[in-house]
């Protein structure tokens, strides 16, 4: 059985009046146009989303429901930020079953509303408890991280700062980007420390947004306007919470357990991926994954930065819409997100961002401090 996307929408990422519902709305509408598909087509949502405390609304199925119209089987699918990739592999999931044959999947988060300490406060509760207790914050787990990293491969806050900068260039070309401002390494290296070695130039802002993606069942996609993008590959794994259960700290095994299931279920290997969307949070997070998802040996991410080999005339092209970095990443719409960006590269429609003659495209969306992955693996036929 094969499963296509059929239609995609995204909202413009950052800080926005629109409520939440209005945010589903909107990515839904117009996954819908865009494939030219009726409402009452969609057998069933799924929602891809962290915390609705950001807003102070919980409920969003039925939140959902009141501005869809009702009649709706809706389901909330919440693992941290891989929240949107799970609920796109709930629906593959669903589709595949036989239960559903039209499924809309929409991820969201309304972030801007809470202060900064509400925020980073709602943020830790994605971390281990051990973690909260002694203060961790996202950013000074990845920034240990970091430092191993740099221990051990030599990686330094050059190489970092390079991947901030490729991932402003290209936000710049994403009309839906938080940021289209290009950055420069010593901007990078002089903006403030956070959490040593990372800086402010190298974490993702807090956001607003939404993105929808409509899947169905092969055997019907000839009933909507575009050609689908099939789901070929999709692994999912998980990790221990904490990084001090974690055997090493220079890779995320979530990762490699995902992307092995999604490589095996796909019949593909790294070298075949033409393009790929990774969950780089914080830009060591983007070097770990490329190491992670076998497009180099471990430590050897940094000499593909060095080489442009990244960027998007490069052979691995990776974050083409800006990633997390600079597109934006409100939480649970990020791994939704990914999937609407590699749509958009395969169908060749991305405009100034376009990796020429893309048919494989690859998404890795993490959970915490990597302790969740879902690795999707989309091809052009």
């Amino acid at each position: 059985m094969k499963i296509g996307i059929v239609g995609i929408g995204h909202t413009k990422f950052g800080k926005t009046s629109e409520g939440i519902e209005q945010l589903m709305m909107s990515a839904c509408t117009q996954a819908l146009e865009d494939a030219g598909c009726p409402p009452d087509m969609v057998d069933a949502i799924y929602i891809g989303n962290f915390s609705s405390s950001f807003y102070s609304q919980c409920h969003l199925p039925a939140v959902l429901s009141s501005a869809f119209g009702g009649g709706k089987e809706i389901t909330r699918v919440e693992t941290a930020c891989a929240s949107g990739g799970l609920a796109l592999k709930e629906a593959v999931i669903a589709i595949s079953s036989g239960l559903y044959k039209t499924v809309l999947v929409v991820g969201v988060e309304k972030m801007t509303e809470a202060s900064t300490d509400e925020t980073l406060a709602i943020l830790a509760r994605a971390a281990s408890r051990t973690e909260q207790k002694h203060g961790a914050t996202f950013t000074s787990l990845f920034a240990l991280i970091a430092q191993r990293h740099f221990y051990e491969y030599g990686t330094t806050e050059v190489h970092l700062a390079k991947v901030a900068v490729k991932n402003h260039k290209n936000a710049k070309c994403n009309p839906f980007s938080h940021f289209h401002q290009e950055v420069t390494i010593d901007e990078v290296l002089a903006s403030s420390i956070i959490a040593s070695p990372l800086k402010l130039l190298d974490c993702s802002p807090i956001s607003d947004g939404a993105a929808a993606v409509l899947l169905t069942h092969q055997n019907i996609s000839s009933r909507f306007k575009k050609s689908p993008i099939y789901v070929i590959g999709i692994g999912h794994d998980t990790a221990p919470v904490s990084l001090y259960d974690r055997a090493v700290l220079t890779s995320l095994p979530a990762v490699i357990g995902a992307s092995m299931k999604a490589y095996q279920t796909s019949k593909l290997t790294p070298k075949e991926i033409d393009v790929a969307e990774v969950h780089d949070c914080f830009t060591i997070a983007e070097l770990v994954q490329i190491e992670d998802l076998g497009f180099c040996e471990k430590g050897m991410s940094k000499v593909l930065i060095d080489e442009g080999r990244t960027d998007v005339a490069g052979d691995i092209p990776v974050n083409p819409s800006g990633g997390l970095k600079a597109k934006g990443h409100p939480i649970g719409a990020t791994g939704v997100s990914q999937i609407v960006e590699i749509v958009k590269q395969l169908r060749g429609e991305a405009h100034d961002r376009q990796v020429t003659d893309a048919k494989i495209g690859l998404c890795c969306n993490i959970g915490g401090s990597g302790a969740s992955a879902i690795v999707t693996i989309l091809r052009r036929e």
